[in-house]
C-alpha cells in the first residue's frame, strides 16, 4: 500500500486528496471515504477516516480519502451539505479513472456529516455499489432514501454515542430497505477514541463481502 497526495477538479475547483494505492495486484476495488463536518473541525485527517482506509488497504481494497470544498487544500467554501455532494461524485470521477482501480467495483463510506453526504450520492450514482455509513446524522430526507435505496448499506453505531443515539441509528437502520447490515459496537462514543480498529474492520468485511459478489447488484 502506498500513500499518494493527490488533487482533482470538481467543476471549476480543485480538491485535495489522499490515495492509498494498492501495488502489485491488477486492478482492485476501491472507496471513497467522506470526512465529518468541517464547520466542526472534520477533515480528511481524522483518525475514524484513516482508520477506515487503513483497513481496506488491508484488504487490498484501494481508498480515496479527500477534503471537501473549503477544506484544507481543497477550494472554495463549505456548501451546505448539497455542494459536498458533488465533490463526492467528483471524487468518484477521479477514483474511477486509476490504472489499479477496477471501475466496476466501487463504494462510498461516510463518518457523521461525511455519511449524509455520501447517501445521496450512493443511492443515485450507478457507480457506486454499496456504502457503509459511520455514526449517521439523518433528517427526514435521508429516511427516505434509506426507505428506497435498495444498495447494500452497512450502518454502524456507538453504543456511547453522545451526539447521535445508538437507538436512533438503530431506527435509521429499521427503515432502510434491504440489503442492510447494523454494527453496534459497545462502549464507542461519536469520536470513536479506542475503537476505531474494531469499526474499521466492520466496514473492510462489508467491501470485501460486497465486491465477491456479482459486479452489479
Amino acid at each position: 500500500m502506498k500513500q499518494e497526495h493527490v488533487t482533482f477538479p470538481c467543476g471549476n475547483l480543485k480538491l485535495e486528496g489522499i490515495f492509498y494505492k494498492i501495488e502489485g495486484k491488477g486492478k482492485v476495488p476501491a472507496a471513497v471515504i467522506c470526512h465529518p463536518h468541517p464547520l466542526y473541525g472534520g477533515s480528511m485527517h481524522n483518525n475514524v477516516t484513516y482508520a477506515i482506509a487503513a483497513a481496506l488497504a488491508s484488504s487490498s481494497i484501494a481508498a480515496l480519502l479527500f477534503n471537501f470544498r473549503g477544506v484544507g487544500g481543497s477550494e472554495g467554501e463549505h456548501g451546505g451539505g448539497l455542494a459536498e455532494q458533488e465533490d463526492t461524485g467528483a471524487a468518484l470521477q477521479w477514483l474511477q479513472t486509476q490504472r489499479a482501480v477496477d471501475s466496476e467495483k466501487l463504494a462510498l463510506a461516510g463518518y457523521s456529516f461525511g455519511a449524509a453526504v455520501a447517501l445521496p450520492v450512493a443511492c443515485a450514482d450507478k457507480r457506486v455499489q454499496g456504502i457503509a455509513l459511520i455514526s449517521p446524522y439523518f433528517e427526514k430526507s435521508h429516511i427516505a432514501l434509506l426507505k428506497n435505496c435498495i444498495k447494500p448499506k452497512l450502518i454502524v453505531s456507538g453504543s456511547d454515542d453522545e451526539l447521535v443515539a445508538a437507538d436512533d441509528v438503530a431506527g435509521y437502520y429499521t427503515e432502510a430497505a434491504e440489503p442492510k447490515e447494523f454494527k453496534l459496537i459497545k462502549g464507542a462514543d461519536h469520536f470513536w477514541g479506542g475503537y476505531e480498529e474494531e469499526m474499521a474492520a466492520a466496514v473492510a468485511r462489508f467491501l470485501e463481502r460486497l465486491f465477491r459478489q456479482d459486479q452489479r447488484i
